[in-house]
């Protein structure tokens, strides 16, 4: 599992004074950071290194979140197929789960606009953070 602290922005906060649900999007992205280092060492933008696209997010919104307190976001793999895996996400604000979500990413060649199966050393890597279903939320 990997553990990232996020604060809050004033320009995070909405009209109704708690973290606007547009934010966790982000947040939650940025959380993936250390799993797309497993696929692009030098987190390179370019085109023909970029190993990943993201084929679909939900999030889960239970509680609301403050500007007055940091934000941890807790990331980890919830499960590994041929060429695709889940990144689940929890972010954590004052000792309380306040959001979660899952993204699917697949392991994808920009080049030939095809997907390919996850390299076994990745796949390694990936199962290193993999997290059972019934323990999310309980971290």
């Amino acid at each position: 599992m990997f553990k990232i602290s996020m604060t809050p922005r004033f320009g995070d906060i909405d009209g109704l004074r708690h973290v606007n649900n547009n934010v966790l999007g982000v947040w939650f992205e940025t959380g993936r950071n250390d799993i797309f280092r497993f696929f692009t060492p030098n987190l390179s933008l370019d085109y023909e290194d970029w190993k990943l696209i993201l084929v679909r997010t939900e999030y889960d919104y239970l509680g609301q979140m403050f500007f007055d307190g940091d934000v941890e976001i807790r990331t980890y793999i919830t499960k590994i197929g041929n060429s695709s895996f889940t990144i689940g996400h929890e972010a954590w604000q004052d000792n309380e789960l306040k959001a979660k979500g899952l993204a699917v990413l697949v392991h994808f060649d920009f080049i030939e606009q095809k997907s390919v199966p996850i390299p076994d050393d990745i796949r390694t890597k990936l199962e290193e953070h993999l997290i059972d279903e019934a323990d999310i939320g309980k971290l």
